[in-house]
């Protein structure tokens, strides 16, 4: 009899982790009979259903349209919503991603009703309790049954929280799975020719996190850090609706547009935008994933915060920390113009097989 499991997904860094997941799984048809749910924690084309298109992910099975909202209530919508596919779908097993809302509210739920849990991305650790994915993280760890972990921190971090070891499986980066199967090529620029790009003569900047956008002095310190770097090189951003929505909201935005060589542009998706980090000459980024995409793809990565949960990427990779250290940032901005930047080494188990890894663990145990 095929064992029923659940893939949970609900917002745009979850979807590269799941289509690897989905491809494995489909080799194992007469073992699992999956069903796909998205939450609709992201719901928009641009940050959903463009990397359904662009990782060639299938229609959700079940969709739950949660839409946006404050933490509290976006998660109590989405637990009131999962708990009725639970109870229709009676899953042996549920599978979470990452660390969004979707993936707290979603274990919880299987949590309560004695499903096991299995957590793709387990261990990772920030030790900011400010950051509502930190939150996410250590609780969902905390109620898995599997623990499927990236990097070798991961490991240490439930160790010390005293997660029985027989559940955490180090399996590498499913991220990377995605990554390498859609490795930008010199066949593939249609994003540089229609924003009229040449390789290595921009930059590239990801930033919506609350510590970066919500308040007006610090959108200020933001707009200052740019205003210095674009006077060296052109910017791209693609703006997310949220850090758009508060440079609205503080009458920022007519001072983001005068800059001449910050270009503010529409989310676009994965392929595109791997395509457009591929070529840059770095990127800026407050994001997880990013630090671990530029590392592979070699390029130089500022991450604009004061932790990472992801030190494998400062240890071996191409990141640098960096908060919003005018003087650090610009310091090394300068470095990599000059082309003396750091140079990755690929950590262990970022090779593409990660999904493998996963699904072979859960083959044999369930």
């Amino acid at each position: 009899m095929k064992k029923r499991i659940i893939i949970v997904g609900g917002a745009r860094p979850n979807f590269m982790k799941i289509a690897p997941l989905i491809r494995e799984f489909e080799k194992y048809n007469n073992h699992f009979e999956k069903i796909l749910v998205h939450t609709g924690q992201h719901y928009d084309f641009e940050m959903s259903e463009v990397f359904f298109q662009n990782l060639k992910i299938p229609k959700p099975d079940i969709y739950l349209n949660v839409g946006s909202d404050s933490h509290a209530i976006q998660t109590a919508k989405i637990m009131i919503a999962f708990e009725e596919v639970l109870l229709k779908e009676k899953p042996e097993l549920v599978i979470v991603v990452g660390d969004v809302n979707s993936t707290l509210a979603c274990s919880l739920v299987a949590s309560k009703m004695t499903i096991k849990i299995a957590h793709v991305e387990a261990g990772l650790r920030s030790f900011d309790r400010t950051m509502p994915e930190e939150i996410n993280r250590t609780i969902t760890d905390s109620l898995s049954d599997y623990l499927f972990v990236t990097e070798k921190s991961g490991l240490d971090n439930l160790r010390n929280e005293g997660i029985n070891s027989k559940k955490v499986h180090f399996v590498g980066n499913i991220m990377i799975d995605t990554l390498l199967t859609n490795l930008p090529s010199n066949d593939n620029t249609y994003i540089l020719k229609k924003l009229k790009l040449s390789d290595n003569k921009y930059s590239v900047m990801t930033l919506h996190r609350p510590s970066n956008v919500d308040s007006e002095a610090i959108l200020i310190e933001v707009f200052d850090i740019l205003k210095l770097i674009s006077e060296k090189i052109k910017i791209i951003y693609p703006i997310h609706p949220r850090a758009k929505k508060m440079i609205k909201k503080h009458n920022l935005l007519d001072e983001f547009e005068s800059l001449d060589n910050l270009n503010m542009i529409e989310p676009i998706g994965y392929i595109d935008f791997i395509n457009l980090v591929y070529n840059s000459k770095f990127v800026l980024t407050d994001s997880g994933g990013i630090q671990e995409e530029t590392t592979i793809l070699n390029v130089p990565c500022l991450t604009m915060r004061e932790n990472t949960e992801r030190p494998i990427t400062i240890e071996k990779g191409t990141n640098y920390l960096v908060g919003r250290d005018k003087n650090k940032i610009m310091k090394v901005v300068d470095n990599i113009l000059r082309d003396n930047s750091k140079k990755r080494e690929i950590p262990d188990l970022w090779d593409g097989k990660t999904a493998e890894r996963i699904v072979k663990v859960l083959v044999e145990s369930i």
